[in-house]
């Protein structure tokens, strides 16, 4: 019997597909990567009896990266990663091991069918796929095709059978457009983001960032925002006049009435129309007249728009909401969320998803009386040619839910039967007077049929009362005229939902990468969400959009109509959205199979080397800027620690990247980031006398000390920067791995678990490469690592010196010294957190290695390898949680 894999984006995706397929009859198991499952069932396929096996990955499998040395930040000019640095796909996340997993799945294999999301996205995880299974899979006999493509738009019993009955290929252009754009942001982001980082950071101490980064995206997106900061700096208000007007209408009520010039900006000409009118006593109506108007019912939701209303409205980033869509889709409540398209086909099943929602609480009502009376088909929107609008395509309730996505979901389900239903059809009555020469108005509209605005009451006509019954020539007593004086206002901050319409407006971005540039500027500290969600730039964000300006000058002429192939670099494109609107045609072009891949990056990466170099060299305009808005390292941070070359004070500068600064010795030093730091004890480090700071995540995390210099400037080839004193492998330091390390952690492969001399009486040992953190010993007076070593897994003992009062020996007993994994005292008094898993393979791993045990060098040749009994073992990893 011939086998099929099946591979969705996500395991909950590949159960759902899974289940409707096999109609429920299938058999489920773990991978072994233990985060993708893989379901099993029978039926036939191309005419056969075949096995199924329907599995998933967890996003992209692969990720672009540059080799080796180009990763280090210090050993490269960033100018060569435009051309000269090569790139590798390397696995997205190493941890989940999904490479191997495809291979272990996919090996024997007859057919591949690939259920990934129907995007360019998708498509390109379907040749990632591909990548990895395809050698291992059976070869096909007599050119037969094994390779297919689901294409599909809602986990529906319908939609799946129909994607499983109408498979095509994947489409390899849509794909490498996918490619074109990786390679272009990872070579342009770094590029820039480097220089800028290192240039600044080296200089300024309180940017307040850990990365001053650019992206073709993310920069002119803050630039919108920094656009607006500077339309409402630059406002100045202007002083208007309006005339208003006020009638009787009968005994008990008056009309306002609205002046027909609206508003003049002169005093003395306002106070000429109230001179004219105030004296008269009556207004004369000079027409009437009654229009029916229609609201006309919304287009079907495409995901900008679901976006711009979760953010207006339900007050959710457009990151959240879009993470919430997602999960809504796996679990098959609606469609699609990532779709252009605000048309539906004319052959969309409309009554379908319709009759899903006729049983609701909410909107049963409205739904039956649609399905009685016949809808209405919608209105004619955009076809992208991508997926249908955004469709419920079950009923749900919040407690089903829960609350946030429940939010979404409604407004959602709303907006549906709102595109189906009919528009809200109200009357237009309106009034024209004159009193003197001028000329007023007064409207009322009345709803004549509310249509849409019954499923969706927050776009309704408001109520209004009627206007009294007239007719031209009819007067009606003055009551009031006075003038009003009021100013112009400014422009608000912008709202994610305003950025969201001018990034679309521009193509900045696409449906499903517009919330992460958005989120991505919030992150790097460049805009601050306000009430409203409204976004307001910080300093160091003003800075870098109007350094970019200053640099470009005047220049604003865009490079494509300058001159294709020679493109000047002196303009303000790395901040304006123009380029990138640009640049984002032309990968349309390379999915549509228009543009050739390899052309347009080059061309692109070239028009970018060359604003690179322009902007290297101007960078003095940016400085400017920064010098006045930001603190020089050396007037920054406060004395800690003292410098082990001229044995001053260096200064520890908190704000993100916190680090610490010579300023005698003009040298900065980075430090381990998200924790405190302080002095240790001003202890020195035995190679450069520089002295040891401690960095802590908190009383219930990991600590450890760390030299300065050594942890920029590794002193042993073994060593990596980066690394603190519990990876130090100096043979003789106090503080080094080779005298505090005790044998290998219990969760990760490469780790040590390393004795925190500093964390008594609550002691602590913990893993210098993962988070597991063992707490144990705790109110023992003094915890040492002794010299012996355990006779069954090799592990450094432990000497601890017990409080007489509490300790939890037999007798009079305070001293004990034994093995943390085999000794019974201490497996009692030992307590591990923070590890992500316990996963079987780790256990019964190496224990000790060459130098006592403290992950120095390799098992020498020919010796076994010690591993912890399994029982011992299992008894330390019960103590997760």
């Amino acid at each position: 019997m011939k086998t099929v894999l099946m591979v969705a984006e996500k395991p909950s995706l590949a159960q759902s597909i899974a289940k409707i397929l096999s109609r429920g009859n299938m058999s489920s198991h773990k991978g072994l990567n233990g985060t993708c499952s893989v379901h099993e069932y029978t039926g036939t396929f191309a005419g056969q009896q075949v096995r199924f096996k329907m599995t998933s990955v967890c996003g992209h499998v692969m990720t672009l990266d540059f080799l080796g040395k180009y990763n280090k930040w210090d050993k490269v000019d960033p100018a060569e990663l435009f051309s000269q640095a090569p790139t590798e796909k390397k696995e997205a996340n190493p941890k989940l091991n999904m490479v191997k997993f495809l291979q272990v799945e996919g090996k024997g294999c007859d057919y591949i069918v690939l259920w990934l999301d129907c995007d360019k996205e998708g498509e390109n995880i379907c040749f990632e796929v591909l990548d990895a299974v395809l050698p291992v899979m059976n070869p096909a006999h007599g050119g037969d095709k094994t390779v297919f493509r689901a294409r599909f738009s809602s986990i529906t019993d319908t939609d799946i059978c129909n994607a499983m009955a109408r498979l095509g290929e994947p489409d390899h252009n849509e794909a490498l457009s996918v490619d074109a754009r990786q390679e272009l942001d990872l070579r342009i982001g770094c590029a820039f983001t480097r220089f800028q980082t290192k240039y600044f950071q080296g200089k300024y101490g309180d940017l307040d960032s850990s990365l001053i980064s650019f992206g073709p995206c993310q920069t002119p997106t803050l630039g919108f925002c920094v656009e607006r900061h500077d339309r409402i700096q630059s406002f100045k208000p202007e002083t208007y006049w309006v005339l208003q007007a006020k009638v009787n209408a009968d005994k008990d009520r008056s009309l306002l009435l609205d002046w027909d010039r609206v508003r003049v900006f002169d005093r003395e000409i306002a106070q000429m129309f109230l001179n004219m009118t105030k004296l008269e006593k009556e207004a004369q109506v000079e027409a009437t007249s009654k229009k029916e108007k229609a609201k006309q019912r919304p287009l079907a939701l495409n995901t900008v728009e679901m976006l711009r209303v979760a953010s207006s409205s339900l007050g959710m980033g457009p990151q959240h909401a879009m993470q919430t869509a997602e999960r809504l889709y796996t679990q098959g409540y609606i469609s699609y969320p990532r779709t252009e398209t605000t048309h539906y086909p004319e052959n969309f099943d409309l009554k379908g998803p319709l009759r899903q929602q006729a049983n609701h609480p909410y909107w049963a009502d409205t739904v039956k009386r649609l399905l009685a009376e016949g809808i209405n088909r919608p209105r004619k929107g955009h076809d992208a040619g991508d997926h249908p609008p955004i469709t419920p395509m079950r009923s749900a309730t919040e407690a089903e839910l829960g609350s946030e996505p429940w939010r979404l979901y409604e407004y959602i389900t709303r907006h549906f039967i709102a595109t189906v239903s009919y528009d809200c059809k109200y009357l237009q009555n309106t009034i024209s007077f004159r009193i003197g020469p001028e000329h007023f108005t007064c409207t009322v509209k009345t709803v004549i049929s509310p249509g849409f605005t019954e499923i969706m009451p927050w776009q309704s006509v408001p109520l209004e009362e009627s206007l009294p019954p007239c007719q031209r020539g009819d007067t009606f007593p003055v009551a009031e005229v006075k003038l009003l004086e009021k100013q112009t206002s400014p422009p608000d901050y912008l709202t994610e939902a305003e950025l969201i319409t001018l990034m679309e407006k521009h193509g900045i971005g696409t449906d499903a990468s517009i919330p992460v540039h958005i989120n991505n500027i919030c992150q790097r500290n460049y805009v601050v969400v306000e009430s409203g969600r409204r976004l307001k730039p910080t300093n160091l964000g003003i800075v870098l959009v109007h350094g970019y300006y200053k640099i470009a000058g005047a220049t604003r002429t865009p490079w494509w109509e300058r001159s294709q192939w020679r493109p000047s670099p002196a303009d303000a494109e790395l901040v304006l959205p123009t380029i990138r609107s640009a640049v984002e045609k032309q990968l349309n072009l390379i999915a549509q199979g228009k543009a050739d891949y390899r052309q347009v990056l080059g061309h692109t990466l070239d028009v970018f080397k060359r604003k690179f170099h322009y902007f290297v060299d101007s960078i003095a305009g940016m400085d400017e800027l920064m010098e006045v808005s930001f603190s020089p390292l050396a007037a920054t941070g406060k004395p800690l620690s003292r410098c082990g070359k001229c044995h001053r004070f260096m200064k520890y500068i908190q704000a993100k990247p916190s680090r610490l600064h010579c300023s005698h010795c003009d040298e900065t030093y980075t430090l381990p980031q998200n924790g405190t730091i302080k002095l240790y004890k001003e202890l020195r480090c035995p190679l450069d006398d520089f002295e040891l700071v401690l960095w802590s995540s908190g009383s219930r995390g990991k600590s450890y000390p760390l030299c300065p210099y050594c942890y920029n400037h590794p002193p042993f080839r073994d060593m990596k920067k980066g690394m603190g004193c519990n990876e130090c492998t100096h043979p003789t330091c106090q503080h080094s791995l080779s005298m505090l390390g005790i044998g290998q952690c219990v969760e990760c492969e490469n780790g040590v678990l390393v004795l925190d001399p500093t964390s008594g009486p609550k002691w602590k040992v913990a893993c210098n490469k993962c988070n597991v953190v063992a707490h144990c010993f705790e109110n023992a007076h003094r915890v040492r690592v002794s010299s012996e070593t355990c006779g069954s897994c090799e592990a450094a003992l432990l000497d601890v010196d017990f409080n007489k009062a509490k300790s939890p020996l037999l007798g009079d007993e305070t001293q004990h010294v034994g093995c943390v994994f085999c000794d019974p005292v201490f497996q009692e008094l030992v307590e591990l957190r923070h590890a992500a898993s316990c996963h079987p393979m780790h256990r019964g791993g190496p224990g000790r290695r060459q130098g006592r045990g403290r992950g120095r060098g390799r098992r020498p040749a020919g010796k076994p390898s010690a591993r912890r009994p399994k029982d011992k073992m299992s008894a330390l990893a019960a103590y997760f949680v």
